[in-house]
């Protein structure tokens, strides 16, 4: 009996060890990131710059600008008028700007919450991570701060969208109430996921409207849906997947938390695979003949782009495959606006 006892009260004492242990480390890699990055803060010019750009994370932004580009070329069938094309790609860029960082200012206390808990992620291998991760909620910025930064770019959106075209400052508007709710559903339902389609489509559908004032239903319809599953399938779902494990420690609910991994990378890869199949479905729909080397392009970007990394993180289901996917699709548009442009040429 003392044996057992004795075999007991050490394997407890162990296991106690093994956990006062892991909470040494986390706190111990959470005070390493924060005197990294302290300096950051304190720092005048182009460090502290650097804070805000990682707020409104303007490395996946910059890149984020190839969507509504492409719908505007595809739609006007060729490059728009050089005044058109300059404010819409300078509105589109306060557009990002703001909402990205309105993510991370309705975000900040469920960001501070993770941080709290798991410590604040140095390993991350996306493109939102490319400065700082989270800078709010790291007290690297304050709030007022971040909610002046987004509220400023959003209005010189909505003034060169508005110069564009009235329906565009109204759908900018709508993406911002849609990102709001979008971010303060995090802990009621995995189906916020959805909001962040719309968001996203925004952009694209708003650059539409730049270039034709009455665009085809059915047509817009068809891209909505195209970009609309590159969203669901390329960025959000990977991206809430490699979170997937902080999420569930503090309350999310989120497609992976709810579907666990291999749900999340069936859904995934059907909302890619639906994406590529929108994209054909376009270029069968276009009024106007589109060369088949728009094809061709198309098809090879989808697979490469998509579906490669959709399958592969279907087999490891792990989450650098996530983020690596996360990183692959975010290229996809930019791709597709070169994929255009060189379809012109023949």
């Amino acid at each position: 009996m003392l044996h057992v006892f004795f075999n007991g009260y050490s394997t407890r004492s162990f296991r106690l060890l093994l956990a006062e242990k892991k909470w040494e480390y986390k706190r111990c890699s959470f005070e390493v990131k924060i005197l990294k990055t302290a300096s950051l803060q304190n720092q005048p010019g182009i460090s502290r710059l650097k804070l805000f750009l990682a707020l409104s994370r303007t490395p996946h932004g910059l890149l984020d600008l190839a969507a509504p580009s492409l719908s505007a070329l595809l739609w006007a069938g060729g490059f728009p008028p050089p005044e058109i094309l300059g404010l819409g790609l300078i509105t589109a860029f306060c557009g990002y700007t703001s909402i990205y960082a309105l993510n991370d200012v309705v975000d900040h206390r469920v960001d501070e919450e993770k941080s709290r808990r798991s410590g604040v992620s140095g390993s991350h291998q996306d493109l939102d991570s490319v400065f700082v991760e989270h800078p709010l909620a790291q007290g690297m910025l304050t709030f007022r701060e971040g909610l002046f930064w987004s509220i400023a770019w959003a209005a010189l959106a909505a003034v060169g969208a508005y110069l564009l075209n009235p329906v565009c400052a109204i759908i900018f508007l709508l993406a911002c109430l849609l990102e709001f709710s979008y971010c303060r559903l995090f802990k009621v339902t995995c189906l916020r996921g959805v909001i962040s389609g719309f968001v996203k489509t925004s952009g694209p559908l708003a650059a539409v409207f730049a270039v034709d004032p009455r665009p085809s239903p059915s047509l817009l319809a068809v891209l909505f849906l195209w970009l609309f599953f590159w969203e669901i399938g390329g960025q959000n779902v990977p991206n809430d997947l490699a979170d997937a494990e902080e999420d569930r420690r503090i309350g999310g609910r989120t497609i992976p938390v709810r579907f666990g991994p291999q749900g999340s990378s069936l859904i995934i890869l059907g909302s890619l695979f639906l994406g590529v199949i929108m994209s054909l479905v376009f270029f069968l729909a276009f009024p106007k003949p589109m060369n088949p080397v728009f094809l061709a392009g198309t098809l090879v970007c989808g697979i490469y782009f998509l579906l490669v990394p959709a399958v592969r993180l279907y087999d490891k289901k792990t989450a650098p495959a996530a983020f690596a996917l996360f990183n692959r699709a975010s290229f996809y548009p930019l791709a597709m606006v070169g994929v255009t442009v060189v379809s012109w040429a023949f």
